[in-house]
């Protein structure tokens, strides 16, 4: 015996429960096809979204590790040799570079969150004009 869901409207079959109310003109089939993909293009999407995320965080992960080692050969560098003046200097250039790094990698950042978004909203836009084509086909066909 199946197992009761707690949304028991998915049990059913959908498709025979619109058919039995025989509404003259409505294809039923068709509008039943048309909210799968509809569906399909969601479960798209998302898969998208989690991908991209997926991408900034491993990208994310990675700047951090990058940093960890910049710093750690900055603070060599700036603990070696010189005069205070000269390290004074060293550690201005290291601050800049550093500052540079951090916004080319937050640029980055923003970048690929911008391009994910992108990607699934452009899949569910595309969904959205095809099930419009496909409502004016349904409503356009003489009745079943």
């Amino acid at each position: 015996m199946a197992k009761p869901t707690a949304y028991p409207f998915f049990e059913m079959d959908v498709s025979k429960m619109m058919a039995e109310f025989k509404m003259p003109g409505v294809d039923v089939d068709a509008i039943m096809a048309s909210q799968r993909k509809n569906i399909e293009a969601v479960t798209a999407a998302n898969q998208l979204a989690i991908e991209g995320m997926q991408a900034v965080v491993r990208r994310q992960a990675e700047i951090l590790r990058q940093t960890m080692e910049e710093t750690g050969a900055m603070l060599t560098e700036m603990m070696g040799a010189g005069s205070p003046e000269e390290k004074v200097t060293k550690q201005a250039e290291l601050v800049k570079s550093a500052f540079e790094k951090a916004l080319s990698n937050m640029k980055e950042l923003a970048e690929m969150v911008a391009k994910s978004n992108s990607e699934a909203a452009n899949v569910i836009s595309k969904r959205v004009s095809d099930s419009l084509e496909e409502l004016k086909t349904v409503m356009a066909k003489p009745g079943k």
